[in-house]
């Protein structure tokens, strides 16, 4: 990005719909506690309605990401600020929940993991930066990034986002402002418009609450498409500690309706994994045969119990 782009980026910002003055809140040193909670509460509706307006471009963008995906491809978050630690949140749940490699979602903030505590305010502002950040990741055209910049100038994200349009990966963008404020170099441009914020500029509110969910449904929507989910049950869950180990008790004792010994016996059996147990349980299978069997079908669930001829 050349420094005259990087100019006319930033050019005019304080035009941008994140950046505007919200009516309802020019008094807000004046109310009460009461009165500002309760104005607050009014005003997170804002994120549900902004996510809703833009459930088909969140469609497309998770058909797309799933795709990748299951062709070997990785998904990256990328941003600055309040944006990049929403996307080093998501990213860091998904290990856990879905029993992910930590390779395979990841995130990237302007400044590092010290700008996860500490503000890197410079760095936002850093072109070449995140694109020497992606390249130390060795991003490739096989790979998704998510650039999230809530005011949609930050030209950390654009150079990231411009970056991974040249190479022909695939790229969407996240942000809270409309396309005729800002113009954001992507495939997928997902506009999440919750207004001007209650605390003038401060999108760490109603745009951090909108980029919060929209990730959430994202990450979550790619690992049921990738075989991580039976029924409504995190069956790929990682079991790390006491309250995941009765976490996936409850879930094998639901689906097979055995009794709790023999929930632990099934899941001590299978190494800790929930789906393996389900499956040893339904099909009487040893846990060599329901993973040989789930390595068959991809590793869905749903596809290994019917070729199991259990429906």
């Amino acid at each position: 990005m050349s420094k005259n782009e990087e100019s006319k980026l930033l050019k005019g910002r304080g035009e941008l719909l994140t950046e505007q003055s919200n009516y309802k809140s020019k008094n807000l040193d004046l109310q009460s506690t009461m009165e500002l909670v309760s104005l607050f509460s009014e005003e997170d509706l804002e994120p549900q309605k902004a996510v809703s307006r833009a459930i088909p471009v969140i469609s497309k963008a998770i058909e797309l990401i799933t795709k990748r995906l299951k062709h070997g491809g990785r998904l990256f978050y990328i941003g600055s600020g309040t944006s990049g630690r929403l996307g080093v949140l998501d990213a860091s749940e998904c290990p856990p929940t879905f029993c992910t490699s930590p390779d395979l979602v990841q995130a990237i903030i302007a400044g590092g993991n010290k700008a996860l505590r500490n503000s890197s305010e410079s760095s936002e502002d850093n072109t070449l930066l995140s694109i020497k950040d992606l390249k130390c990741k060795d991003y490739s055209s096989n790979d998704c990034l998510i650039g999230i910049t809530a005011g949609g100038t930050t030209p950390y994200v654009h150079s990231a986002l411009l970056y991974s349009l040249n190479i022909n990966a695939l790229t969407i963008s996240i942000s809270c402002v409309p396309k005729k404020e800002v113009d954001i170099p992507c495939d997928i441009d997902i506009r999440l418009l919750t207004g001007p914020e209650l605390l003038t500029g401060s999108t760490r509110l109603k745009a951090g609450t909108a980029t919060k969910m929209a990730l959430n449904i994202i990450s979550t929507i790619v690992m049921i498409k990738m075989g991580k989910v039976y029924g409504n049950k995190m069956v790929d869950m990682s079991v790390t500690n006491s309250k995941l180990k009765d976490r996936a008790l409850r879930i094998i004792i639901d689906v097979t309706k055995v009794d709790k010994e023999k929930a632990k016996s099934l899941l001590d059996e299978s190494n800790g994994s929930v789906k393996v147990s389900i499956l040893m349980a339904l099909a009487s299978l040893s846990a060599k045969q329901a993973k040989e069997i789930l390595e068959e079908n991809d590793q869905y669930l749903r596809l290994a119990l019917k070729a199991c001829k259990i429906e």
